[in-house]
């Protein structure tokens, strides 16, 4: 179930105000804690719909899970990828469109190199300053509102980093993903992201550079 390779990190290089005009945000931005790099158990920033109409909040990146191999007094894990929106442990919120939001992101990264010694190679779209990678959401008892990411095969643009990715949204695509069918929802999963809309970086910064602890998210 674990993989720490797969998307443990993303930055959002703009402000609140920028990403609520990208979103078409209409309700006015709750209050944020979300700093630029975002690593799964702290806060990140959240578009979703409420009666309507789009509002932008932090929401912390993973759902809380107990594993059964954890110590009873064990805190939570937090599942931060969701490899099939099929699955039990999903289906039932990827049914409900108040349960999906878009994840607003400005670039995300892989662990790439040798054990030991691994480095973030960014990813990024061209020509786009920011752009949504789709997620699913809930309120829980452990850490109150929660999202997590879905997880698609890469394309060949990602394949030389990893065989997984972000399922990417167009920006005309954002509507479909919030209110669309069960089945749109899968196409997106199902499908391969364009190859040239992906711009790599490779990087010589230490892949757990300024983390704020040891975190590691989970891969449902």
């Amino acid at each position: 179930m674990e993989d720490h390779a797969i998307c443990n990190l993303f930055t959002v290089r703009k402000s609140a105000a920028e990403v609520a005009a990208h979103f078409c945000v209409t309700l006015p931005p709750t209050q944020f804690n979300a700093p630029e790099e975002v690593y799964p158990g702290y806060p990140g920033m959240v578009v979703r719909e409420q009666d309507g109409e789009r509002v932008l909040q932090s929401m912390t990146w993973g759902w809380p899970v107990r594993l059964k191999t954890m110590k009873p007094q064990s805190k939570p894990k937090p599942v931060n990828n969701i490899a099939d929106l099929k699955k039990p442990f999903w289906i039932g919120a990827a049914r409900k469109p108040e349960f999906r939001c878009l994840i607003p992101l400005t670039h995300f990264a892989e662990a790439e190199g040798p054990k030991g010694a691994k480095t973030r190679t960014w990813f990024s779209l061209r020509d786009r300053a920011v752009f949504a990678w789709a997620g699913l959401w809930r309120d829980s008892a452990e850490w109150g509102p929660v999202f997590s990411g879905a997880m698609t095969d890469c394309n060949e643009a990602i394949r030389p980093v990893h065989d997984r990715m972000p399922v990417l949204l167009h920006q005309d695509e954002y509507g479909t993903w919030l209110r669309g069918s069960f089945e749109d929802i899968i196409g997106f999963q199902d499908r391969c992201f364009p190859d040239d809309l992906i711009v790599m970086e490779r990087t010589t910064e230490a892949w757990n550079k300024s983390k704020p602890a040891k975190v590691a998210g989970a891969l449902l």
